[in-house]
């Protein structure tokens, strides 16, 4: 996998001291070195004696405002991290800084973990070796968590259209069902490409409210409708010079398509209300769990819109069709859950792994994450063995032989399958109660009625 530098110092300019003591005290919890500056001046005259691996920079100070320091530092070292911070968080702000070359922008009182992912990003950043890889197991990505990982044919193939597509300009059209990682490859093909440095906006389609995405995609200015109070930056302004990706396309309107359709093909638009053109510099990313022809033949989306979007076609393998990948996808998702958890990281038998790749797992990779987080939260094991996966797992794999060949009553049938549940369940009547479908007390009556232990 991609090995990463380390942060070791930071530079913290606010004009606030609890501000800077606070950060300066989690950085050292972290085993960073932190300077403080109190205002912008100051700020620049510790660049100019040494480099930092990140600065985190107020954006209200007295004597220089934090976008003019960002505007010097961005001048004299393109390649410093800048994570900015505020009290008075606006879109406005957050896109201008970001034009500017600012990597992240935190919004006060922030947490630990809001600092923590600011960090997780300046790392991501700072990964050694820029080239995009194929490797063995995945292609880089634009943090830990959206590693994608596979070794199969079909994922190398994947990864190939990616690297092809990613230094160009093209549009991709992503295909494949629900839980595929259609996401993970979008941002991989931004984090690879020119744009890396600047905004990835995704967009649910199917999560936004019809009457209001207009406005969210396109912005509105100040009393162009019933309570626009106040002027709004959208969706596209925001991810303007970087990457816009449209997940499940086919919920978008016609009357959305063709406003999308006119952007891609003028790249400005207008906000609601207004008669002010935008001139637009975006990638667009389009993906669909629904073939987009079949779209077409039903009358629910626009041909010339989906020729607009499938230049680079990527479709991704179901899980299903790359069952060699099910061990290491098993492996990576065991150390991120396990560190996000902060648990000892558990082996997994053999045993276990036969079965998890021969689920046919309908809801693909996003089901095997879940079905992996299950098991660390509810089994307390050093070793994942075929009795602590999930019941619905264990009953697919054919194994579940209670019928003999000659008849007996219903009662010995009954006593045979609470005795196979019990020893599915490890043991556990809680858990062999749940698969059971009974109360705790039925399941206690019927052990202690049919003599099990």
């Amino acid at each position: 996998m991609v090995r990463k530098k380390k942060i070791e110092h930071v530079l913290i300019v606010d004009n606030e001291s609890v501000v800077r003591k606070g950060i300066s005290r989690a950085l050292a919890n972290r085993h960073i070195q932190a300077t403080e500056a109190v205002n912008g001046k100051e700020a620049l005259a510790h660049l100019n004696t040494r480099d930092f691996d990140l600065v985190l920079l107020d954006i209200k100070m007295e004597d220089m405002d934090g976008v003019e320091v960002l505007r010097q530092i961005r001048r004299k070292d393109p390649e410093t991290s800048v994570v900015m911070i505020t009290g008075y968080p606006t879109i406005a702000t957050a896109v201008h800084c970001t034009k500017l070359g600012a990597l992240d922008y935190l919004t006060k009182p922030f947490s630990l973990d809001d600092l923590d992912a600011a960090l997780g990003k300046v790392r991501d950043k700072q990964t050694v070796g820029e080239k995009p890889s194929t490797t063995s197991i995945g292609i880089r990505q634009d943090s830990p968590k959206h590693f994608i990982v596979g070794e199969s044919l079909p994922m190398r193939k994947v990864f190939e259209k990616i690297n092809r597509a990613a230094p160009t300009e093209s549009s991709v059209l992503i295909s494949g069902e629900s839980g595929t990682g259609k996401e993970l490859v979008a941002r991989a093909i931004h984090a690879n490409s020119n744009r890396k440095d600047m905004k990835f906006v995704a967009v649910d389609c199917s999560a936004l409210v019809e009457t209001l995405l207009e406005s969210e995609l396109f912005g509105h200015v100040k009393g162009s409708f019933t309570g626009a109070h106040q002027t709004k930056h959208g969706l596209f302004e925001l991810a303007n010079h970087g990457t816009f990706f449209f997940d499940e396309i086919t919920n978008l309107s016609l009357k959305i398509q063709a406003k999308l359709l006119r952007v891609i093909q003028e790249r400005e638009f207008m906000k609601v209300g207004d008669q002010h053109r935008i001139q637009l510099d975006v990638r667009i990313i389009a993906a669909s769990n629904t073939p987009l022809p079949e779209a077409i033949r039903n009358g629910i989306f626009r041909e010339d819109l989906f020729y607009r979007l499938n230049v680079v076609p990527l479709a991704l393998p179901p899980l299903r069709q790359r069952k060699e990948d099910i061990p290491l996808l098993i492996e990576h998702f065991l150390e991120k859950l396990s560190h996000k958890m902060k648990k000892p990281l558990p082996e997994i038998s053999p045993e276990a792994v036969g079965v998890l790749k021969e689920y046919s797992w309908p809801g693909n990779i996003r089901e095997l994450e879940h079905a992996i987080e299950r098991i660390l939260i509810l089994e307390d094991t050093d070793i994942i063995k075929e009795r602590n996966l999930p019941s619905y797992i264990i009953q697919q794999q054919g194994d579940l032989q209670i019928f003999p060949e000659d008849p007996i009553t219903l009662e010995a049938l009954e006593k045979k399958y609470i005795a196979f549940v019990l020893k599915k369940a490890g043991g556990k009547k809680i858990e062999a109660a749940r698969i059971l479908g009974i109360n705790r007390k039925t399941l206690a009556a019927k052990i202690n009625k049919y003599g099990l232990r």
